[in-house]
């Protein structure tokens, strides 16, 4: 049976692998795109010319890409009722992948996006004949602000707190997700992705990943007023809230999304389920903090607490909480039950300070350095 599949946030950082992926198994696709956003066939053929795909692959997506200019805060995604009502009909599966990474923005901005923006993706697959599939991309930091221990797939719980708004309004959408499918007794498939990074070199055509952010916060902060404090080498000097043994989950992006695609081809329980798609190894924040000193000339040091006597450049840090308080995470996150289901496919080539920086700075300006340190093994914006 053919089953045609819409996916919303198609020119997004992991929309556009999604849809690499997606293509390989279906001939003909929906992308609901964001009205007034540009022309989203012309960035996804940019997309594939950049990366590497065939003159005839590209020259062939117009016949089978549907481009449907959407407005995700808005019921029936801000369409007629007869145009929603026609593309409900003729949908069999649905992958909601659209959504605001802002780490710094303000939960009521991002509950538009993010709670309500699923919500109206909801309203459309209730409103369709074909009763079609729900592919939800979450994050696994719906965790929230648990810094140790494990956080496992089917734990959703507001207990530990959030270290952001866009944490809360992911967690949000999770539980409408689930209330959903309860209320219409229809299966949802939630995918929770970790940090996603590529070792694809920065382009000015190409979406940019959640590492990139950190990396400009940090390169307009030396720009910005005097440093301070200089170590030896008279470079800043900068002290950042952090564990020595913290930890985070990176995971490329095409690998993360061939995952999704392959566990979304299994037949769904009828409810919630929910996969940890995430790296098998953790990169230690050290090897952040040394990523962070060879792309800007500044000095990191880890501290416990926040600077009582701050420079210039650690108070403008300072207006960034959102990404900095993930140097303090020392938690795993268990994905025993895609591990079960996909076996060692399942895990990830080794993400490693050289794969980071490599997706970070273009190879004519990356600044030479010590000899790279690799992740070691330990007991993861706007909506497009």
């Amino acid at each position: 049976m053919v089953v045609h599949v819409a996916l919303t946030g198609a020119t997004g950082f992991l929309g556009l692998r999604l849809l690499r992926r997606l293509l390989t198994v279906h001939r003909s696709m929906t992308v609901l795109v964001h009205a007034g956003s540009g022309d989203a066939l012309h960035r996804i053929t940019r997309f594939f010319e950049l990366t590497g795909a065939s003159e005839a692959f590209t020259a062939g997506l117009p016949g089978r890409l549907r481009v449907v200019e959407t407005e995700l805060e808005r019921p029936r995604l801000g369409l007629s009722g007869r145009v929603f009502q026609d593309l409900a009909d003729g949908i069999g599966a649905i992958w909601h992948s659209a959504g605001s990474i802002n780490l710094e923005g303000e939960l009521p901005e991002l509950r538009r996006t993010n709670v309500e923006g699923t919500r109206h993706v909801l309203e459309l697959a209730a409103a369709g004949r074909g009763r079609p599939v729900v592919h939800h991309v979450s994050t696994a930091f719906v965790a929230g602000g648990r810094r140790e221990g494990v956080a496992y797939e089917d734990e959703l719980d507001d207990a530990y707190g959030f270290e952001n708004a866009y944490e809360h309004s992911k967690f949000e959408a999770e539980r409408l997700i689930h209330a959903w499918s309860l209320e219409h007794a229809r299966p949802v498939v939630v995918l929770r992705p970790s940090i996603l990074v590529t070792d694809l070199p920065p382009h000015p055509e190409l979406p940019s990943h959640p590492l990139q952010v950190v990396e400009r916060i940090v390169r307009d902060a030396r720009r910005g007023p005097a440093a301070g404090r200089q170590d030896r080498d008279g470079r800043p000097r900068v002290r950042l809230p952090g564990h020595p043994h913290g930890r985070l989950n990176l995971i490329q992006v095409d690998h993360a999304a061939d995952v999704m695609v392959r566990l979304a081809g299994r037949t769904p329980s009828g409810g919630v389920d929910t996969y940890h798609v995430v790296h098998d190894r953790d990169v230690p924040v050290a090897t952040v903090v040394t990523l962070l000193e060879r792309l800007v000339p500044v000095s990191v040091e880890l501290v416990a607490e926040e600077p009582k006597d701050p420079s210039p450049m650690e108070s403008l840090l300072r207006c960034y909480p959102g990404l900095t308080a993930y140097l303090a995470h020392r938690r795993r996150f268990d994905d025993t039950r895609v591990r079960t289901l996909l076996g060692p496919s399942a895990a990830s080539d080794r993400v490693d300070l050289e794969y980071l920086r490599s997706g970070l700075a273009a190879p004519d300006r990356v600044p030479a350095g010590p000899p790279a340190m690799p992740a070691t093994d330990l007991p993861s914006a706007r909506y497009s």
